[in-house]
Parts: C-alpha cells; structure tokens; sequence
C-alpha cells in the first residue's frame, strides 16, 4: 500500500467505507487491538496516547461495515477509526453521535499533526478483522455453554435414552471437545427424574444421539480460533516495522498486514457455529413432531390450534440464512492497488459474516429452549435436574408456558435475552 503524501492525506483519502455503522463493542475492540499493536514496534508514541484517551473516554469512531480487503491491513474501516486524530468524522460519545471535533473539543483532547510515518501505522494493521473475530469468539464460548444447557433440556423434554452419554463411548475417541461437551450434558442431566425413568426406546435420532461430537467438534474449533486469535493480538501487523535496538535500528517493509490467518479462522469458526444452530434447528423439529408422548406442536389442542409449529419454521428460516452465509470469504481475492496488492484475503468480510451467524445461532438456541421448556411441561409430575429446574423456574418469571395460540416473536426475543444474560452456575 503506498501513502507518499504527507501529514492527513491516507487519513482522509482512505475513508471510503460504505454501508451500516459497526456495533460499538466492534468498534471499541479495534481501538483496544490498534493500541497494542502500535504499543510494540511502531514507534508513535503520541499516536499512543491519543488512541488510549479515546478508548478510555469511551469516544467510539463511527465506522462504516464494507470497505476492508483485509490485506494491506483494514485500510479503509481503520481510516475511520483515526480520523478523529485530525479533528474529521463522526464519533459517538455520551450516547450521542456528533462530529468529532465538537466531541474533542467537549473531552479536552487536542488533534495530532500526523506525519506520514505515523499515518500509515495507523491504518495498515490487521485490527479490524481481528476485532471481529474476538468479539464472536467471545460470544462462541459463552454460547457453547448455553448450547450444552439447552440440549439437556430437550434431552429430558424428548425423553432420550441416557447411553449415549456413557463417559467411555468419549474416553474411546479421545476428541477433547466430545468429551467436554459429553461431561457438561450429564452434568446438567445428574439428578433429573425424566433421565433415569425406564425408556421403551434403546437409541434417539442423531441430533440427541450425536449431541456431544457435534457439539465437541465446535467446541474444539473456538478453541483453534482462540489460538489464533491470541497470537494476533500480541502481534505487530503494520508496516513498515521499526525493529531492533540501539545501533541495530532498522525499518523493514513486509507483509504482516496481510490477514489470511484471521479469514482463514473466521471462517472456519462460522460452519462450526452453523452446525451448532443446524443441530439445535434439528432437536426442535423432533420436539414438535407429536412423538414420545407430546402432542403434535405442543398444542394444547392440536387441530384447533398451532402450538409452536411457526416457531421451527423460523429456526428453519435462520439455519438457511447461515447456510448463505457460511461461503467462505477466504475463497476470494480481487487484485487491487495497480497489481501490488495482488492477493486479499478478505478477513473482515468473513468475520462480519461470522457476527451475524453467530448471532443467528443465539436465536436458533432461544427457539429451542423455548419449545423444550414447554415440552417438559407434558412430562409432569416428574421432573428434570434440579439444576435445569432451577433454569427453568427463572425462565418461566419471564416466559409464561403456552395456553392457547399467541404471538411468539416478543417470547423468542425474552428467551434469548434470558439465555445471554443467564447464569452457570449450577449449584
């Protein structure tokens, strides 16, 4: 990438992006990511501490979704992340959008005078990407948690034959993710009266059968994403680098802005969540297919009224939305810059796709909890684990159980909510 002309110019010319303003926690995980990266080997210090003061103060760029090819660093969306150092732009601050200028000027922060040294620093780097990429991470592991509560609960609401949580069938594989999922399941299952009833079945459909190596194969993929993902963040990704020490000073051009590791990942990441929500997608149908002694969609009385059944046509719906979105960006690249940018990786795209898939799993699992919780309804007078009751007294505080046809939009919106905000411990 080449920025010859001095002072604000790569600032200004590469603010190109289009298109939806990135979430804020985005946005502010990029900051976070720039600081550490230009913290190593960049030499900007006053860059530095300007960047610092806009994370701490919570001043967050506006910054448009498209625009970054992820090689060359994320030019464009990390433009708009600095510009604010000139006084340009749009920030949000104290919950309010206002020109940058005005939110400097209100925070007591002067503008830097960018030489061209510190203006390509700025913007070349691998941030942007990564700062997508840690947020769902994040969000991966929390919901992997909730993916294991979820299955118990329609493991008791189907009335699924427990052997297939036999801790050798696990051991026998030796999958880590198999078995830590395998170990969570029963440990929401210990105790529960449904559970250890005598079953008329010997073996269930793979989406209970197979809970545990679907589950453990995603589970073993947000842990290589992590790996990846650590190692970017203590990474130095601009160019040019200012490396070695005393006499031994020297500013080198490479190419660590190139982010095939972050596309590679993020894509990756996003089939393993798909088949989390395609399995859960899975377990819900099975739930209102009148089987095992539930009535057909959990109607109260089915024929005169639909239960749940549009509900799994939703699921549906969103598992075909995150098979559109699971192509993986990393298969494309688009020669740029005159030929010198010849190959792209196009990481920030494959994690703006990763977000919204993992976000759509979120709803996947709330539909799935929700038709389990009212399936365990018709197994009364017996009950599941303490430890699932305990989610389950909670949930109905804020989800009443189904009496009649309703509208089940705002009840999928309340279970998702209680799901993300949901505690783990199980005591």
């Amino acid at each position: 990438m080449g920025c010859n002309s001095s002072r604000l110019t790569c600032s200004r010319s590469h603010t190109c992006g289009v298109g939806p303003a990135v979430p804020q926690a985005v946005v502010q995980l990029t900051l976070l990511m720039k600081i550490i990266s230009l913290a190593r080997q960049s030499g900007v210090r006053k860059v530095i501490r300007f960047l610092l003061d806009l994370y701490n103060l919570h001043i967050t760029p506006v910054v448009p979704m498209l625009g970054s090819l992820g090689a060359s660093g994320d030019l464009a969306p990390l433009a708009h992340l600095c510009l604010p150092m000139i006084g340009e732009g749009e920030v949000v601050y104290k919950r309010e959008q206002m020109p940058a200028a005005k939110a400097l000027i209100l925070a007591g922060l002067d503008t830097i005078d960018l030489e061209p040294r510190k203006g390509l620093a700025l913007i070349n780097g691998t941030q942007y990407s990564l700062a997508w990429l840690v947020y769902s991470i994040n969000s991966a592991l929390r919901l992997s948690e909730v993916c294991e509560m979820t299955a118990a609960m329609s493991i008791d609401a189907f009335d699924a034959h427990p052997s297939f949580l036999d801790a050798g069938i696990h051991a026998v594989r030796k999958q880590v993710g198999q078995m830590q999922s395998a170990e969570a399941i029963s440990k929401w299952l210990d105790g529960s009266e449904v559970i250890k009833k005598t079953k008329e079945h010997l073996q269930d459909p793979y989406s209970f059968r197979c809970a545990p190596q679907v589950h453990g194969a995603s589970r073993d993929v947000i842990t290589y994403a992590k790996t990846i993902a650590d190692r970017e963040i203590n990474a130095v990704t601009d160019n040019p680098l200012v490396l070695g020490d005393g006499d031994d000073v020297r500013i080198v051009s490479g190419g660590n802005f190139h982010a095939q590791p972050l596309a590679l990942t993020s894509d990756f990441l996003a089939l393993a969540l798909l088949s989390t929500g395609s399995i859960s997608e899975r377990r819900s149908y099975l739930l209102l297919g009148g089987k095992r002694g539930l009535p057909p969609t959990l109607a109260q009385n089915p024929g005169l009224e639909s239960g749940m059944m549009i509900c799994q046509y939703t699921a549906a719906a969103i598992v075909n939305r995150n098979k559109i979105l699971s192509h993986p960006a990393s298969t494309d690249s688009i020669i740029s810059s005159a030929g010198q940018e010849d190959h792209v990786s196009m990481a920030a795209n494959a994690g703006i796709k990763l977000y919204e898939i993992i976000n759509n799993v979120w709803k996947l699992l709330a539909i799935e909890w929700m038709i389990s919780a009212q399936a365990l309804e018709y197994r009364r007078p017996l009950k599941t684990s303490p430890q699932l009751e305990q989610k389950h007294i909670a949930y109905r505080l804020q989800v009443l159980p189904l009496s009649g046809d309703r509208s089940h939009s705002s009840d999928i919106d309340m279970t998702e909510n209680f799901l993300r905000q949901i505690s783990f411990s199980r005591t």
